[in-house]
């Protein structure tokens, strides 16, 4: 059954917390969850791969840093004194880039490495951003494995954000983890209504299932300031 959720009902807020690191703020998803913290009155560390492209991040008080989400030592002295991190990273902008020097171990190096830095400095909470393609669909298939819906050229890149998924699942681990799938349609220049659907691991039944970028962030800061699901993956739609 799927959950609406308002966005307005939260325990803690800016005032009450150290700070979020968000990992991959510079790309759509880790933008808007900046944008949304930083509304809320968060204290927010951005980590991108160079800082010089995005200076613009710093205009509302964001420290912008470098740095690498599969180096385990360089999350712990990045996300140190911080409440919670956010994983919005893709090794790659976009599939035009072709998939030949896609790694594909970087979400299971992504996984291990977050899981251990944070772990090390004791940031107890971890949001991810999770893909479409390995949700469910009414015959329990991946959407990956259908090649009438999801496009046989970007498996591999479902495949290894999969593989990541996998890595949290299977962590023994004290780090209060939870992966946010949105649906295909994610739109980046849909408004802000602050309202969602948290469904399950199957696709949203309705076929116009669909979500802006910026209510996106509103799930995620929610999950922040007020947790409700742990170690686990959902789906996020409107």
């Amino acid at each position: 059954m799927d959950t609406v959720i308002s966005g307005s009902d939260t325990w803690l807020d800016g005032s009450d917390m150290n700070g979020i690191v968000i990992f991959g703020a510079g790309g759509r998803a880790g933008r808007a969850v900046t944008a949304e913290a930083v509304e809320r009155g968060h204290r927010v560390t951005a980590v991108v791969r160079n800082p010089d492209k995005y200076r613009d991040l710093t205009a509302d008080g964001v420290h912008v840093v470098r740095g690498d989400i599969t180096d385990a030592r360089a999350i712990s002295t990045i996300a140190r004194d911080h409440d919670a991190a956010v994983h919005a990273v893709s090794p790659f902008s976009g599939p035009e880039q072709g998939f030949a020097d896609l790694d594909p171990e970087f979400f299971v190096k992504a996984a291990d490495a977050l899981l251990a830095g944070l772990a090390d400095v004791r940031v107890p909470r971890l949001v991810a951003i999770g893909l479409f393609a390995n949700l469910k669909d009414a015959s329990e298939r991946p959407v990956m494995d259908d090649p009438s819906a999801f496009p046989p050229a970007i498996r591999p890149f479902a495949v290894a954000h999969t593989a990541g998924l996998d890595r949290l699942r299977a962590a023994d681990t004290a780090i209060d983890w939870l992966m946010l799938t949105p649906p295909a349609l994610l739109d980046a220049a849909g408004p802000r209504t602050g309202g969602y659907r948290i469904g399950g691991e199957t696709v949203p039944e309705s076929a116009s299932a669909h979500l802006s970028y910026a209510d996106l962030a509103v799930a995620v800061i929610d999950e922040i300031e007020t947790p409700r699901h742990h170690r686990t993956r959902v789906s996020v739609f409107t």
